[in-house]
């Protein structure tokens, strides 16, 4: 693209200089409009004001008009990123702008400056002043690529002759260098495109002809794609999420504002964030450091368009800045309930609350082979204290459940009560059972045995069952909490559990002596341990 100035409205000094707008600068262009410009906009000034922008638009100040006796034209090479973010800004979307942004020859400046020049002549427009101000500090060398001809052929099944690609690669004008087992090709600088070897051989087939190419079945070795192990693995929990679950997926990129509503704390770890360099908008400026907020955005929108029921998981990527430049990527499992369950004429409504979800998270973990995980009281930003906790697998933190804290809740515009969870998904995938072993039911008749203990205020259930799993192992099939009870039956900062323990052997029928022995060794270890008391 050219652009030509009314030389004699330029400034004083006649000339033309390309610089950086300065920010809030004003400038008037052809169609009449006044753009407020910024300071990473091009400008081509006259020494002093803004005359064009550059790549864009010319300036009315030194339009041509039916008085011009004397052109300047001006020819450049503007790097298109920078004029397609100059022209988006300013909502100004020209002819010449287009070209720049799928990008132009930088060796061609010269030819097209003086082809115009020629043709203003040979029509009578004008005479040309002799000479060229032309500005190219580091000329760019045309690209030169290695091409085989056997890799010609074997890429397209053909046999076309070394003689027959020569000529087709002249045709495009590119110059060809002969050399020992390939063909050396220079590729002009106008044909950006062509950056490697299978660039050249597209070229050939499309002289050659696509109709003349024979359809043959591939050489090569046929690889069959499959799924990694960690794949598999996501898709699992997908399909067993999805028995009660629907699934969403939500941009990862978010509004800062939404650290806000989740009434993060100014020094967050959370609030660091990995920022876009060209947002869409503000609202999806950052990338997201946790799933939480785009699954409450849901439910709002949800609730808001009459819909109830509502249970969600996404799988997804949070972000993390880091010092070597690439964000740090961890791949995450959130959930959320909100409201209650499906209604029929065989069911009342349940409330979809705290324990609805941690009912879910637990068959998620047995159905993946993890049957022993802690569940730890915590405070964590956004829930509601006392309401929520660490979830644990051999003492390691996999992630928190709880239920969201009301303020948090109204902040996104959410009226029901809301429980979610959120698991990072590397260190679920190194816990879980790669298989899960299938074994006979047992022969012989289970045993089971009531026992209350009274233990500290302090003291979780979750210890308890510890404990007693940690006790007797070999034949005790499961543990069953039916009753926790405080009040005037037990001392004060202490409570009473009862808990119904299912013993069952796989060889042979339990006699009293054997079972009661085990009850005896648990009670033992609730007292050492816990210092609990029989009830």
């Amino acid at each position: 693209p050219l652009h030509a100035f009314d030389y004699d409205l330029l400034g004083a000094n006649k000339q033309i200089v390309v610089r950086k707008a300065r920010e809030g600068e004003k400038f008037i262009t052809l169609d009449d409009m006044e753009r407020e410009l910024t300071s990473e906009m091009l400008v081509i000034t006259d020494g002093q004001k803004p005359v064009a922008l550059a790549g864009i638009m010319g300036g009315q100040n030194t339009e041509i008009n039916d008085n011009t006796t004397t052109v300047l034209l001006e020819s450049a090479c503007f790097q298109g990123t920078n004029i397609r973010r100059s022209s988006k800004k300013l909502n100004l979307r020209s002819d010449s702008s287009v070209r720049f942004e799928k990008g132009t020859d930088v060796n061609g400046v010269i030819y097209a400056v003086d082809r115009a020049a020629s043709l203003i002549q040979e029509t009578g427009g004008g005479e040309v002043v002799a000479g060229i101000c032309d500005v190219y500090p580091v000329p760019q060398a045309p690209r030169r690529i290695l091409l085989r001809p056997e890799r010609v052929n074997h890429l397209l099944g053909t046999q076309i002759s070394l003689d027959e690609i020569t000529e087709y690669l002249h045709k495009l004008r590119f110059k060809i260098t002969p050399m020992d087992n390939y063909l050396a090709v220079e590729v002009p600088t106008y044909r950006p495109d062509i950056e490697m070897e299978v660039d050249l051989i597209e070229e050939v087939a499309r002289l050659y002809g696509y109709d003349r190419i024979p359809s043959v079945l591939p050489s090569g070795p046929v690889a069959a794609g499959g799924l990694n192990p960690k794949q598999l693995f996501i898709d699992r929990v997908g399909e067993i999420l999805a028995a009660r679950m629907h699934e969403v997926i939500n941009y990862s990129f978010i509004s800062p504002s939404w650290f806000d509503r989740l009434q993060l704390a100014p020094d967050s770890t959370l609030r660091s964030v990995v920022a876009i360099a060209n947002p869409l908008s503000e609202e999806q400026s950052v990338m997201r450091t946790l799933l939480l907020p785009g699954l409450l955005d849901s439910i709002s929108r949800n609730l808001a368009k009459k819909n109830s029921n509502l249970a969600f998981y996404e799988i997804g990527k949070v972000f993390y800045p880091t010092t070597s430049g690439l964000p740090e990527e961890k791949l995450k499992l959130g959930a959320i309930t909100a409201g209650t369950t499906e209604v029929n004429w065989l069911k009342h409504k349940v409330e979809m609350d705290f324990f609805y979800l941690k009912g879910i998270l637990e068959q998620l973990l047995i159905r993946l082979g993890i049957r022993h995980f802690e569940i730890e009281a915590c405070t964590v930003e956004g829930y509601h204290p006392g309401r929520t906790a660490l979830i644990k697998i051999k003492q390691k933190e996999i992630g928190v459940i709880g239920e969201v804290h009301p303020q948090v809740l109204q902040n996104f515009g959410i009226k029901a009560r809301a429980c979610a969870f959120e698991l990072d998904v590397d260190v679920l995938f190194e816990m879980a059972e790669a298989s899960i072993m299938m074994q006979e039911i047992a022969k012989y008749p289970p045993v089971e045995r009531d026992i209350a203990v009274i233990i500290k205020n302090e003291v979780s259930v979750a210890e308890v069952v510890k404990v007693i799993q940690e006790e007797e192992t070999a034949i005790l099939n499961d543990i069953v909490v039916f009753d926790i009870y405080a009040g005037d039956q037990v001392p004060a900062g202490y409570k009473s559990i009862a808990l119904k323990l299912l013993l069952q052997s796989r060889d042979k029928t339990l006699t009293d002596d054997e079972v009661n022995k085990v009850i005896n060794n648990v009670i033992s270890a609730l007292k050492t341990k816990l210092e609990a008391e029989l009830r």
